[in-house]
């Protein structure tokens, strides 16, 4: 039988996949396996804080047979975030990552600093977007229309929330993720100094509906559940 990929909510059990996606995905698109000596750093920053924090607002790419092969996941609200990630998420892992001493050398130093500074995601000029997102894919389920998938799916649960708009950040010279999102409707949020990064932003309202909320969706997870669908 021909297995069909869709959009489901997050489960614990997607915990190990999540961060695999995130560690394959986390050099500009491609694997960071090499970058890193450990390679949970990635997903500490990444990826694992929004599961363990906003867990309603994680919707993976199921590949049919049960296993995330993608992802998308954030916050309604950045600013609550923050807070939540020093004072409950940092703890967690600041013995495994302790901040480094001094300026940050090499890139596995500058990115563990970024781990303990989680008040870089507030900006001002993002106060209009207080939710905010990442989305990876692993390579082979690229441009076949699932990232709109997943993407559809968090703006739906934000509207749903009533959060009334989101943003993201995505390094400039990545123009394949650049299309995707102008497709998607984003816009770039002028923001001072950004670096590397270009900051894009978008209504929550408007989203094209999807399956992953529907009846479709709601059946499958009800056969898993009963043990009938492998």
């Amino acid at each position: 039988m021909t297995r069909t990929a869709y959009v489901r909510p997050y489960r614990h059990a997607d915990q190990q996949a999540l961060a695999d996606i995130c560690v394959r995905t986390a050099d500009d698109g491609g694997d960071s396996t090499h970058l890193y000596p450990d390679p949970g750093l990635m997903p500490a920053l990444f990826a694992e804080p929004y599961a363990h924090l906003e867990p309603d607002l994680v919707f993976v790419l199921d590949d049919g047979s049960g296993r995330a092969v993608g992802y998308v996941l954030g916050t309604a609200d950045t600013r609550r975030f923050v807070e939540a990630f020093r004072e409950t998420w940092l703890p967690r892992v600041a013995d495994r990552f302790p901040e480094p001493v001094g300026e940050p050398e090499s890139l596995t130093e500058r990115m563990t600093a970024l781990l303990h500074r989680p008040e870089r995601m507030i900006l001002p000029e993002l106060d209009e977007y207080p939710a905010h997102l990442h989305i990876d894919l692993l390579p082979p389920w690229q441009r076949k229309g699932h990232g709109r998938e997943l993407m559809s799916a968090f703006l739906d649960a934000l509207h749903r929330k009533g959060v009334r708009a989101v943003h993201l950040s995505m390094v400039t010279v990545n123009a394949p993720a650049r299309a995707f999102y102008d497709r998607l409707g984003f816009q770039v949020v002028d923001v001072p100094d950004p670096g590397a990064l270009t900051y894009l932003g978008r209504p929550t309202e408007g989203v094209e509906p999807t399956g992953w909320a529907g009846s479709g969706w709601r059946a499958r997870e009800r056969a898993r559940d009963a043990g009938s669908e492998r």
